[in-house]
């Protein structure tokens, strides 16, 4: 009962209460979640037939802090783009630029756990978009942050959309959703109740 289409470049906001299956839809085209039916594609890439493919073209920022707590935060950025090959040099230099972009560098060496809630955000979504993923997803990217971190998160969420990255993201703080978000489908108990700007 849930079908929807996001456009290149867009955000594309899935607004719902705690339970309404927003995280299991991302689930689902991140390839976390197995569907039981239907069909879901992600950069015209079916997310069952297709899942190696389709985890290349994407990256997801969790609710919940899941860096590496024995790697620095530049390195925590570096591993992953090495996992998704990206080459030495170009990995190098997305890291130098992403964590100046997210007021980072002076954070570069420290641990998961000596990073405040903001920052722990900002290091997920740098590392996210380190290996140029064609769509960003983000569930409940603000939750638990500080009204100036969550500022630079949203700061940096309609930079993407400027650079022309697709982002998906879940909230259930309607604000949020209206002040980031193209167009909104609002869901609740696995049904798409309404959906347009």
């Amino acid at each position: 009962g849930l079908s929807f289409s996001v456009a290149e470049g867009e955000v594309f906001g899935l607004l719902g209460p705690n339970g309404a299956g927003k995280t299991t839809t991302v689930g689902v085209l991140t390839t976390r979640v197995v569907p039981t039916s239907g069909t879901a594609r992600v950069a015209g890439l079916d997310v069952r037939a297709d899942a190696v493919a389709v985890c290349a073209k994407l990256a997801v920022v969790p609710q919940r802090q899941n860096l590496d707590r024995s790697l620095g935060v530049r390195d925590n950025l570096v591993f992953h783009a090495a996992y998704h090959g990206v080459g030495r040099a170009e990995r190098n230099r997305r890291a130098d630029e992403l964590l100046e972009r997210m007021g980072l560098t002076d954070r570069a060496k420290a641990v998961a756990d000596d990073l405040s809630g903001g920052q722990a955000q900002r290091v997920m979504i740098a590392r996210g978009l380190m290996h140029s993923p064609e769509v960003l997803f983000l569930d409940e990217p603000s939750t638990g942050l500080d009204p100036q971190a969550r500022l630079f998160v949203h700061d940096q969420i309609s930079g993407l959309r400027d650079e022309g990255v697709t982002v998906v993201l879940t909230t259930h703080d309607m604000d949020e959703a209206h002040k980031l978000s193209d167009r909104i489908g609002i869901v609740d108990h696995g049904r798409l109740l309404a959906l347009d700007t």
